[in-house]
């Protein structure tokens, strides 16, 4: 896990190193351990390392193969590194080096682009080939990294942030209308490759990218997820004990490729209590697990501790507890909004962030939860969808989008209105080929598309802020693949996530399987009103928030009138979607050094 950057020139010109000094600064915190660059003609790579594998200096990015005349900036884990290294010394290459990264280089000397067929794991790279004079990027199957970048004429710059990507120069920072559109009805979400800058774009998930130094770009999608059902019928118990064994096998490799501890972020909840009974399955005795909890409100409590406590006691972990008071929440969460790739609306953001500071303090490597939930149907929108009747996009959009069109009119200055991108977005990927049912289709696109700029970016962000690697293994995309072929009524059993519950009965106390969904909880940045709402308050009242002109003075004035009153299909504030925005352009982009 590791911050990645470079630049790639067309027009003949040298790379501009101090742009890309700039861009590793900004990274620092993603890759402590060490940095390093590599210039050489029309191409410039950097690199900060976190070392979790091969913690030698022989595996140092950026990683050269002379022989090979290839090199690599990678950020992220090969999960099957050990068994790809081995059939790679069976096609005659060598390694310098005993960690994941130089097993990319020889992958791509083997297979060329297809190298990414044979990778299983959370990745973002970049390989510079010197034969071919041609950059080629990539990015995991499920968009579990990130990689951003910028182009112009003259160059294209690319960085595991955003934040990188402006702290080199010379990006258009103006706001993108139809990302503006996704950010205001779809949850904060910003599908690929748009993001809220006109001049930041992200490769998609499943993505490669091959750019010469004349700038010639050619793009390839790798993996798609198929919802069909298998040719073979299974029942019930051997849909049950194909996911058990499909999760077993994916916490085990996201546990074994590590050099470091690693720890489990343990809420409490279903999901990641199950990883910590799946580790202790696989042999595991030293479990280390942390758990973060908050100050309570009237109607809510702001802890899982009760249940968290269960998991630790059953288990015997060795566990770390943290609670954390409703003003140091406040107090830190332009940190967190500065450490947001984009802006992001969740309320346990700022939870992630003050639990990864504390956590990373104790191991390098931790295990998390996301993904159970859109994976195996354990949202309650889900069973209020099928439901529904109507086109696909109608039963959708009732049960999830923020606003509606019209609404987002009457939300934003008359020069972002436009056409309803998010219907036509969502739309075009409900009318995919393979999936059979609606409810398929769903869970596919939340699956490839919704998560991906949500709880996984989320978590990258907010852990990689500390230095801290957070791995899914409910996103290992052999059980997603295996997910995506079981028929969604029987996920939806149980109130959702029928194959996980069924899985814990024996492993997990039954209170914590039986329990109603939870979320992580955060009361005081729930509940509009007191010291949060006098934080949005200032936000939209301030100067650089009245002269960017992004929203309607009338829209805004009626969203304060009554705060706690316009809540979205999901229960978030409408009036936070509006303050964390402007909050994280006059952070992120306003203050950005000319």
């Amino acid at each position: 896990m590791c911050g990645i950057s470079g630049e790639l020139r067309f027009d003949g010109g040298v790379p501009d190193q101090v742009a890309l000094a700039r861009m590793l600064a900004a990274l620092a915190r993603r890759g402590p351990d060490s940095e390093g660059c590599y210039v050489a003609g029309p191409i410039a790579l950097g690199h900060r390392r976190l070392s979790i594998i091969d913690l030698s200096e022989r595996a140092n990015q950026p990683m050269i193969d002379n022989a090979l005349e290839l090199t690599v900036v990678f950020n992220g884990t090969i999960y099957n590194y050990r068994a790809l290294r081995a059939e790679l010394q069976g096609l005659g290459y060598q390694f310098f080096s005993e960690g994941d990264t130089e097993v990319i280089i020889k992958a791509y000397a083997a297979w060329g682009e297809q190298c990414v067929d044979h990778l299983d794991g959370m990745f973002a790279f970049a390989i510079w080939d010197v034969r071919k004079q041609h950059l080629f990027l990539a990015r995991d199957r499920l968009g579990i990294k990130p990689l951003y970048y910028t182009r112009t004429a003259t160059h294209l710059r690319f960085a595991s942030t955003l934040q990188a990507l402006l702290a080199a120069g010379g990006v258009d920072t103006s706001i993108d209308p139809v990302a503006l559109h996704y950010q205001l009805t779809l949850h904060a979400v910003v599908p690929a490759p748009h993001t809220i800058l006109n001049g930041v774009r992200k490769l998609p998930p499943a993505t490669t990218m091959t750019i010469n130094a004349a700038g010639v770009t050619q793009s390839n999608t790798y993996w798609r997820l198929d919802a069909t059902r298998p040719a073979q019928p299974k029942s019930e118990t051997e849909w049950i004990n194909a996911t058990h064994d499909a999760l077993r096998n994916a916490v085990k490799s996201h546990l074994s490729a590590a050099d470091v501890p690693v720890g489990v972020l343990l809420s409490g909840g279903l999901d990641s209590s199950l990883l910590v009974a799946l580790l202790a399955e696989a042999g595991v005795d030293d479990l280390r697990t942390f758990s973060v909890g908050f100050e309570d409100q009237p109607e809510e409590r702001g802890s899982e501790f009760e249940y968290s406590d269960q998991v630790v006691q059953r288990y015997a972990t060795r566990h770390h507890k943290y609670s954390i008071p409703n003003d140091a929440i406040l107090q830190r969460l332009p940190e967190a909004i500065r450490a947001m790739s984009e802006p992001m609306v969740a309320q346990d953001a700022v939870a992630f962030y003050l639990l990864a500071e504390r956590v990373s303090r104790e191991v390098k490597v931790v295990q998390s939860g996301q993904g159970a939930d859109e994976v195996f149907a354990g949202y309650f929108w889900y069973p209020l969808m099928q439901a529904e009747t109507g086109t696909d996009l109608e039963r959708f959009r009732k049960h999830y989008f923020d606003r509606s069109h019209a609404e987002f009119l009457e939300t934003v200055a008359r020069r972002y209105h436009g056409a309803d991108h998010t219907s036509a977005r969502v739309a075009s990927l409900l009318a995919q080929p393979q999936a059979d049912t609606f409810l398929d289709r769903v869970l596919r696109m939340d699956v490839t598309m919704l998560i991906v700029d949500d709880p996984v970016k989320r978590v990258d962000n907010m852990t990689m802020a500390w230095g801290l690697e957070a791995r899914v293994p409910f996103l290992d995309h052999h059980v997603v693949e295996l997910a995506a072929h079981m028929p969604p009524e029987l996920k939806l059993r149980e109130g959702g996530k029928h194959p996980l519950k069924a899985i814990a009965r024996g492993l997990l106390p039954d209170a914590i399987i039986d329990r109603p969904k939870g979320y992580f909880p955060v009361p005081a940045l729930k509940y509009v009103r007191g010291p949060f709402l006098e934080f949005m308050r200032t936000v939209l009242g301030s100067e650089a928030c009245r002269r960017r002109e992004l929203f309607q003075n009338s829209h805004i004035d009626k969203l304060l009138a009554a705060p706690e009153q316009y809540l979205t299909p999901l229960q978030g504030s409408k009036l936070w979607h509006l303050a964390l925005l402007e909050c994280w352009l006059q952070l992120n982009v306003d203050e950005i050094p000319s």
